[in-house]
């Protein structure tokens, strides 16, 4: 989504390879009692099954549509090339059986120090405070390892869950956006925003 963060400040080209290594070396954020990795081509299988259930993947914008093996697979490997530049991750959240209780897809601005972290958690997972506590977790991974200096996220007018979550973590409410779809689907989205003084504030960190 080229039109977030709404907030732009340039920084020097030394402080943007300082992100883009961060990006490059990491190799799972912190979550809630699972284990996070990078998604490889050959979890395609899983992860597609995972994605399968509309009331996970429906409303996420950013995933490939139709959502197909080849379509996940070609996800997966496109978030490999976008971590070899510096600029996005996917990582995948398993449990000790190897079964997938989520997912992270990060995107990255290294010029803007900033990033917009999303995914999502399996049903047996929701309303359990993990997606919560998650998101407080990866938030701060983004701060303290990546090194940004601002966050965002976007979300559609009705997704009233995760307004509730970004609110409550502190975020603030910045505008509108049309968000679009990997096939042209449009949809009208609100954004967030937090600063690091402003997260950190919030949190006492």
């Amino acid at each position: 989504m080229a039109d977030i963060p709404l907030t732009r400040t340039e920084y020097p080209e030394a402080r943007q390879e300082e992100i883009r290594a961060a990006v490059r070396k990491a190799e799972g954020i912190t979550t809630v009692e699972t284990n996070s990795r990078l998604a490889t081509p050959d979890d395609a299988g899983v992860f597609h099954e995972f994605l399968s259930d509309p009331d996970i993947s429906g409303p996420i914008y950013t995933l490939p549509r139709p959502l197909t093996l080849e379509s996940v697979r070609a996800f997966i490997e496109d978030h490999l090339e976008q971590r070899e530049r510096g600029e996005g991750l996917l990582f995948l959240n398993v449990d000790a059986a190897g079964a997938i209780g989520g997912y992270v897809d990060i995107i990255v601005w290294p010029q803007w120090a900033a990033g917009e972290l999303g995914g999502a958690v399996g049903k047996q997972r929701q309303g359990q405070r993990h997606g919560i506590e998650g998101a407080r977790l990866g938030f701060d991974w983004m701060f303290d390892v990546l090194g940004l200096e601002l966050l965002c996220a976007t979300a559609a007018l009705d997704n009233f869950r995760t307004a509730k979550l970004l609110d409550g973590l502190g975020f603030k409410r910045k505008g509108e956006i049309v968000s679009v779809r990997p096939d042209g689907t449009e949809r009208a989205s609100l954004v967030w925003e937090v600063t690091r003084p402003e997260w950190d504030g919030f949190h006492g960190r």
